[in-house]
């Protein structure tokens, strides 16, 4: 039996069409919009949040940590590298605590202890001569790795997840656009500061710890999980099939969406650290402006595209907009290595964002569209652990590339077929959706997710 055979009796035979969502539905709504809008801001403020734990975020303080401490590039860079992959593994149990505590408390509770790690780290002396103080350090990176980028992010992602409805494509478009906009915001005032005290970090990192310690305030008072997809006494979420995550797991669909993104993560980390670097390898005049240039294109381009993928994922199927946007990847990957003129690099950046903003909002809409709510935090758990490994896996990858083949060119041709594969696996596979037996009173979709 071929694969999309395969695909195409499991997505049935497993569950058919989901039901259509006249208007706002589910236990928000019904608390009101107010509380509805409340929680995706809080949601977005967590995931900005994870700054500390974000290669980005630590990346801005690089250099004076690593003179502090008395470590090399390579040293520092390993050292980052084993907090990023084992920090990893914080994913699953909190995915777990989130099913089973309730995300206000979870979600309280990471950000109030990421801001303490990130304070306690400001605070450390030492050189790395000194075993203590290199151990220290590296669990000081290991937690605010493991408590950021990854519980602190499926925190989020699980209270956007539970604030949203079924079809929330538009809920998922706007936070994603107030995420983007809070880590500008966030790296604008970082830069301005860094600006004026290049080689200091304590200070700041101690301001980002507070800053932290205030949103999980903010977050504990504001949260009303009675009033979340995920409660047990909802009515809807006793309507609504939830997958658990052995089930998921079996699912081509996670591991078709959890693998593409984690692959366009991958590649967007490798990408962003050596842009520069990569960039000069077209030979082209004048590469530091073409690089700012890029840079500044990415932002306005990525944002639209979010808001542009929330309007989608209320009228295309998921799986269509990922293998579209992966698409446009893998071209953009391909045509890469030949652009010869400057129009053109401002081309491949445009399309580079678009796609990325369009993967992302498939990547926060697609567990609970495909999953439900009853699993969510584990499920989103598993994939947010993915994406991390992968994202860990892109710097080496690119370094490796320039320098076993003297250019990072080479390796576009096998990135942009990868893209290529992930976009014919997106469109041929569906997303798990509930049984026409459990829908009351409700229209069927005309398409499946």
């Amino acid at each position: 039996m071929k694969i999309a055979d395969k695909m195409d009796t499991y997505s049935h035979a497993f569950m058919a069409s989901p039901p259509r969502q006249q208007g706002p539905s589910g236990p928000c709504w019904r608390g009101g919009e107010v509380w509805h809008s409340v929680h995706i801001a809080v949601a977005a403020l967590a995931m900005v949040a994870t700054l500390p734990g974000r290669t980005h975020g630590l990346g801005l303080f690089t250099e004076p940590i690593r003179k502090t401490f008395g470590l090399d590039t390579e040293s520092y860079g390993l050292l980052n590298m084993g907090a990023t992959l084992l920090g990893a593994l914080f994913c699953l149990p909190c995915g777990g605590l989130l099913d089973r505590l309730g995300t206000r408390g979870v979600l309280t509770g990471v950000m109030m202890a990421l801001g303490g790690v990130v304070m306690a780290m400001s605070r450390l002396e030492g050189k790395s001569s000194s075993a203590v103080v290199l151990l220290s350090l590296f669990l000081l990176i290991l937690l605010t790795r493991g408590l950021g980028q990854s519980a602190l992010s499926v925190a989020s992602l699980s209270l956007i997840g539970r604030t949203a409805p079924r079809r929330g494509g538009w809920t998922m478009g706007v936070y994603s656009v107030l995420v983007s906009a809070g880590f500008l915001s966030a790296f604008w005032i970082l830069g301005q500061w860094i600006k004026q005290h290049p080689q200091e970090w304590r200070p700041a990192w101690t301001g980002i710890g507070v800053a932290v310690l205030i949103a999980g305030m903010l977050a504990s008072v504001s949260i009303r999980n009675h009033l979340l997809n995920g409660e047990p006494s909802a009515k809807e979420e006793r309507m609504e099939t939830s997958r658990t995550l052995g089930q998921a797991l079996r699912s081509p669909a996670f591991w078709t969406f959890a693998i593409a993104v984690s692959f366009y993560g991958m590649v967007a980390a490798g990408t962003s650290l050596f842009n520069e670097d990569i960039l000069k390898g077209l030979s082209l005049p004048d590469v530091k402006r073409i690089f700012v240039n890029v840079t500044r294109l990415a932002v306005p381009v990525g944002l639209a595209s979010n808001l542009l993928g929330g309007w989608l994922a209320t009228h295309w199927p998921l799986r269509r907009m990922l293998a579209g946007a992966m698409a446009a990847l893998a071209a953009a990957l391909a045509a890469f290595p030949s652009l010869t003129v400057e129009w053109q690099i401002y081309l491949y950046a445009a399309v580079l964002a678009a796609a990325g903003g369009i993967i992302t909002v498939c990547f926060f809409a697609v567990w609970r569209a495909g999953f439900g709510p009853a699993h969510l935090g584990k499920i989103q758990g598993a994939a947010q652990m993915l994406t991390v490994l992968f994202s860990a896996l892109g710097p080496p990858l690119f370094g490796s590339a320039k320098v076993r083949l003297g250019s990072y060119l080479p390796l576009f041709p096998y990135l942009a077929a990868t893209a290529l594969g992930l976009a014919l696996t997106a469109w041929l596979a569906g997303l798990p959706t509930e049984p026409r037996s459990a829908i009351r009173d409700q229209e069927p979709l005309t398409a499946d997710l």
